[in-house]
């Protein structure tokens, strides 16, 4: 046995489960199970339980360790018997933590973090995609969230910091880099000259010319700032898909969410992006069911993927959070609920495929990953023949819904 991690939500909880296993391993802890949750949705935290008991019935003998924003946020929903450790999120990434002999639930550090020290690239090194953390926290209040409660303030890395971590991982031989934080477009409101995010991605591109390819994770579209616009249009290593939280497509509903960014502006931004960049993919994240929502008001959000354009969709059916202001507005009966997210993920399918449809015949540039799969330019996946980390230039054939089918172009 060995120190298995089972994850749950971002890109940010996989690259620190990452983190944790190294972690844990320079503690001495051999074998253990490290859950790592996403406190999300309600759905996310049942989930995370289930693993728990699931993994004590596999082998009850094995310690398991619970730590991410569930756990910071709700130590007591994770006090089961089966769990050895509860660790908060400032506690997951200390090797102190998993010694023999310390308290049993270890929380209660994150109030204090106002800064993000380096972590160096070696967690990632033997990947095709690494993944840098070049922000946490959040500042913003949205009425539906507790995610920051669960990674505390905004908190950038230095940008001579980023710069170093991307260029070990470039100089290990990984190809592409994806930018990731909790809040990424606020990055550097913190830092001493309040440096922005395209600033940041100007000077890794300036700095590291060997890096083939740079990605971010997510992006709030109402903070996006002129550097970046101005990266988006000119830097071509820059991947062109970008997905936004948006969250909905009604004014009112964006208001109760106490979202910063109306309709139009949502929509202005596609279309000023995709006139700099006519290549591009957006995907979003929408929630269905929000309360007081009207039929009208989701119908706002089904015609917001047209108006925007978006090929990729999550749509997250609401799910109150306890003590979220949310929480204590008037909700939707369930039913509403549930089928309010299945027509809006009927109309994303539908925009999803359309766009696949379009892919046919192109030709475009894979980064092949593990599984016989590679990733286009727009990060759409595409089954083709390759070995992980290289590059293929191949024609697309066709698509089964979800994943587009490539053939390589003759060299």
């Amino acid at each position: 046995m060995a120190l298995d991690v089972v994850t749950f939500g971002c890109r940010l909880n996989a690259l620190e489960s990452e983190r944790m296993r190294a972690a844990a391993s320079a503690a001495g802890l051999a074998e253990a199970v490290l859950v790592n949750t996403c406190a999300v949705t309600g759905e996310a935290v049942k989930q995370a339980r289930q693993a728990i008991r699931r993994a004590h019935r596999e082998d009850p003998q094995r310690p398991i360790v619970v730590s991410g924003c569930a756990a910071e946020i709700d130590q007591a929903a994770f006090d089961l018997p089966e769990v050895a450790r509860i660790l908060g999120n400032a506690e997951k990434l200390d090797p102190a933590s998993y010694a023999p002999g310390r308290p049993r639930i270890l929380t209660g550090g994150l109030a204090a973090r106002r800064t993000i020290l380096p972590h160096g690239a070696q967690a990632l090194v033997g990947r095709t995609r690494a993944f840098v953390e070049i922000q946490n926290g959040c500042d913003h209040r949205c009425t539906f969230c507790v995610i920051p409660f669960g990674r505390g303030a905004s908190r950038s890395l230095h940008a001579r910091d980023v710069v170093a971590e991307i260029r070990a991982l470039v100089e290990a031989g990984r190809a592409e880099v994806v930018l990731t934080g909790v809040d990424l477009t606020a990055y550097g409101s913190d830092l001493t000259g309040s440096p922005t995010l395209g600033t940041l991605v100007r000077a890794i591109l300036r700095e590291i010319p060997e890096l083939r390819r740079l990605r971010l994770s997510s992006v709030d579209s109402i903070e996006v700032d002129r550097a970046l616009l101005d990266a988006i249009a000119e830097e071509p290593r820059l991947m062109p898909y970008f997905h936004l939280s948006l969250q909905h497509g009604d004014d009112l509903i964006l208001k109760r969410m106490k979202r910063r960014h109306s309709r139009a502006d949502a929509v202005r931004f596609t279309d000023e992006v995709r006139r700099l960049r006519p290549d591009v993919v957006f995907g979003a994240d929408l929630i269905a069911g929000f309360p007081t929502e009207t039929e009208a008001m989701a119908e706002n959000s089904r015609s917001l993927i047209d108006d925007c354009g978006l090929a990729m969709v999550h749509v997250f059916p609401f799910s109150p959070r306890p003590g979220t202001p949310a929480a204590r507005m008037p909700q939707l009966a369930p039913g509403v609920v549930k089928r309010r997210a299945a027509s809006l993920r009927d109309k994303a399918d539908r925009a999803r495929a359309a766009f696949l449809d379009r892919e046919i015949g192109g030709v475009r540039t894979l980064l092949v990953e593990n599984g016989g799969i590679g990733r286009t330019e727009q990060f759409t996946a595409a089954r083709i023949d390759g070995t992980p980390g290289m590059f293929v230039t191949a024609r697309i054939a066709g698509h089964d819904g979800r994943t587009l089918s490539a053939e390589a172009e003759a060299a």
